[in-house]
């Protein structure tokens, strides 16, 4: 965390009372869920598919400037979708209790390359558990950025603007090889182990399958639009890919929120768990179009407190979430789209460059960043 901890005017019996009020909010949603969430999610998922349907009929035609254009944009706001609002939030198993097997996180496959079995794992039990704790979330900088100024910094952390701009850009596949653990994976013994080999051979399966429902099937599908419809899928791709990233970033990397360290977690209480979740999350303000966008992740406060609430009921909950952090006088970050990805971005710079003035850590804490 940083040097002044934002939290420290708060005693053990505050933080267990603000995980029970916490508690009090999600229980009054979970026994308020009904049709009209469930509609929420049939409606959405059925104006995705329309959608893509719609764009990927113009872009039979994208050989013409104007189809091109249309297409390729219909094309990108589907793929956001099906990402965002749609995937993201099934996969977290938002919608189980509607006991729908088609709109099921065991069941449910999502237009990206990493494997939602895979994802579910490294996302919704590893980074939802052990959220913005160096060493334990690869979610944090995954493992290819500095996230913290009393992390050993080293010349490879010079090209951290560079490695997360091709990051943003190719993202899904980031994610894939995340999910993987890919970095710790690649020494050969590490390579050889049976599990590591099934997760990669189900990793190259995804691919595949997309590669060939994206860059084959559909241009070939469009005759002599096949090149321009690659390009529009290629495009609509690159969007969809910059703008989860950009979101994502936002909602966990802007200047205010912390990191924390594994020691720091031993013996952690339900009310600390929360408080962690308060303190190493971002929102974004917004209009609802936006929300819907980042798949309401634009709420990530709310979303890391209760993963498994319905994403349309985030709003509300983030007054009734506000209100908490005024009342224990904790601050709670937010902002519009562009200060927080400048916010972001500013911070990427900054961690990539050594201290001006390397801060004081005990011994035991410069072995825990180390290893991180």
């Amino acid at each position: 965390m940083t040097a002044i901890d934002p939290t420290a005017h708060l005693t053990a019996e505050q933080i267990e009372e603000l995980g029970r009020e916490l508690d009090a909010i999600r229980d009054e949603v979970l026994a308020g869920r009904g049709e009209k969430d469930a509609a929420y999610i049939r409606k959405v998922i059925s104006a995705q598919r329309k959608l893509e349907l719609v764009s990927r009929g113009v872009l039979l035609f994208s050989i013409f400037p104007p189809a091109w254009l249309i297409g390729t944009a219909g094309l990108s706001v589907a793929k956001i979708m099906d990402n965002m609002e749609i995937g993201h939030n099934i996969l977290h198993g938002q919608w189980d209790w509607m006991r729908d097997p088609k709109i099921h996180s065991t069941t449910w496959e999502w237009d990206h390359v990493s494997p939602s079995e895979q994802w579910k794992h490294s996302h919704n039990e590893l980074h939802h558990t052990y959220t913005n704790v160096i060493g334990k979330d690869n979610d944090l900088g995954y493992g290819i950025m500095r996230v913290d100024e009393d992390q050993r910094w080293h010349p490879f952390h010079l090209g951290q603007p560079l490695w997360n701009f091709i990051n943003a850009c190719f993202f899904e596949y980031g994610i894939a090889a995340y999910d993987l653990e890919l970095g710790k994976n690649l020494h050969k013994r590490r390579r050889k182990n049976p599990e590591f080999r099934a997760r990669a051979k189900a990793v190259g399966r995804k691919i595949r399958k997309q590669v060939l429902k994206d860059y084959v099937i559909h241009p070939l599908l469009s005759g002599p639009s096949f090149l321009t419809t690659l390009a529009a899928t290629f495009t609509a791709n690159l969007v969809r890919n910059i703008w989860s990233h950009s979101v994502i970033m936002c909602g966990h990397f802007p200047e205010g929120v912390q990191v924390f360290e594994r020691r720091s977690i031993k013996g952690e209480t339900r009310g600390q768990w929360y408080l962690r979740q308060m303190m190493g999350s971002a929102n974004i303000s917004g209009s609802r179009a936006m929300h819907f966008m980042t798949g309401n992740l634009s709420h990530q406060i709310e979303h890391h407190l209760f993963p498994d609430l319905p994403s349309n009921r985030y709003a509300e909950v983030a007054v009734k979430v506000r209100a908490l952090f005024e009342k224990y006088e904790l601050e709670y970050v937010t902002g519009p789209l562009p200060k927080q990805v400048f916010s972001a971005w500013r911070k990427v710079f900054r961690l990539s460059l050594p201290n001006k003035k390397p801060r004081v850590k005990t011994p035991d804490r410069e072995q825990e960043l180390v290893a991180a």
